[in-house]
């Protein structure tokens, strides 16, 4: 027998005589399922939570949107980002360098200045965006090893609550998610913080609305 067949069957036994589990679908769903804010809230609420975590915040336009990323790059003297193959090439401005994450090594992602990605979702309540890893998101890496992240949020996919949110994950592909709620920090060790362990030491999000 192996260890997990010996954990499964101690399980089992001590489950015997147990009445079944209750249905999910059945229990009372007493907290708020849906927002209440108007999409202007929506938006604001977001942007103040970013702003809570220490993330940059911008507010731009589709038709500024190539402007407002040559704006930010040049606010944290960025020279060049990494982006990934399905970011819509028409937002990039032509004045700085972008070069493609598919390819590079663990090391080169870690050397680099930066990413540029898109996102799947983001939910106001919690200043929480969610990465698909699709095409437009990137690979994990891409959003993990590089010390800086700009992250374009489309303000139609910002939800008001959790829940929404969960409920609107459920409906994407079965692919890997990142979920961030701010720059990379933790304070585990003897209650110090410390920024960029986990992830990005710096985030950028601009909202396009």
């Amino acid at each position: 027998m192996s260890a997990r067949d010996e954990i499964l069957a101690k399980v089992r036994a001590a489950l015997a005589g147990m009445p079944p589990a209750p249905d999910h679908g059945s229990l009372p769903r007493c907290y708020r399922q849906s927002g209440t804010l108007d999409r202007n809230g929506v938006i604001a609420l977001f942007e103040d939570r970013l702003r809570d975590y220490g993330a940059g915040v911008y507010r731009s336009s589709r038709h500024d949107l190539s402007q407002t990323i040559r704006n930010v790059m040049a606010t944290r003297g960025k020279r060049s980002l990494i982006v990934p193959a399905g970011f819509a090439r028409d937002s990039l401005p032509d004045s700085v360098e972008f070069h493609a994450g598919e390819r590079l090594t663990y090391e080169e992602l870690d050397r680099s200045e930066g990413a540029l990605t898109s996102c799947a979702l983001a939910i106001a309540i919690t200043g929480t965006i969610i990465l698909r890893h699709s095409e437009a998101d990137g690979r994990r890496a891409l959003t993990l090893l590089p010390d800086y992240h700009l992250c374009i949020v489309e303000a139609s996919q910002i939800v008001e609550t959790v829940v929404e949110g969960i409920r609107t994950m459920a409906s994407f592909p079965r692919t890997p998610f990142t979920i961030v709620s701010g720059p990379s920090a933790t304070s585990d060790i003897e209650m110090i913080r410390v920024a960029g362990v986990h992830g990005p030491r710096t985030i950028d999000v601009i909202v396009v609305a």
